[in-house]
């Protein structure tokens, strides 16, 4: 028997894209650890902590962003894809060009020695420009 029911692993991809689609938000946030994420066969989804009947959304914002009217924008944003109970937490500051290649998950990736990578899992790296 198959189902259209989504999976949690598309549930939180389809949060992650709604979250980075908010203007000011520069980032997912995976917490001090990493601890922050949804869990499933053989990857994570940073930032997004999925439960009954909810989400923990955590972001790194912009340091000019109205951290206020960015976390309706994000609830509002994740409450358009599933979950209707969203917590957001800002866990950090940083401006947009110090985006995390977590941010992007499968995207390509420009180092700062100019190699291209891919980021086929949410392993936290940075990319910093000198």
């Amino acid at each position: 028997m198959t189902t259209d029911r989504p999976g949690p692993g598309d549930l939180a991809d389809r949060v992650a894209s709604a979250v980075l689609a908010v203007p000011g938000v520069v980032d997912l946030s995976g917490g001090i650890a990493g601890e922050i994420a949804t869990y499933l066969p053989g990857r994570r989804v940073p930032g997004i902590r999925l439960g009954d009947g909810g989400a923990q959304v955590h972001v790194v914002v912009a340091p000019d962003a109205q951290i206020p009217r960015l976390a309706a924008a994000v609830q509002d944003a994740v409450r358009r894809v599933g979950p209707q109970r969203v917590d957001v937490h800002v866990d950090d500051l940083r401006e947009p060009e110090q985006t995390s290649a977590t941010a992007r998950v499968g995207a390509p990736v420009t180092t700062s020695a100019g190699t291209r990578t891919s980021s086929p899992t949410s392993t936290p790296t940075s990319t910093v420009s000198p």
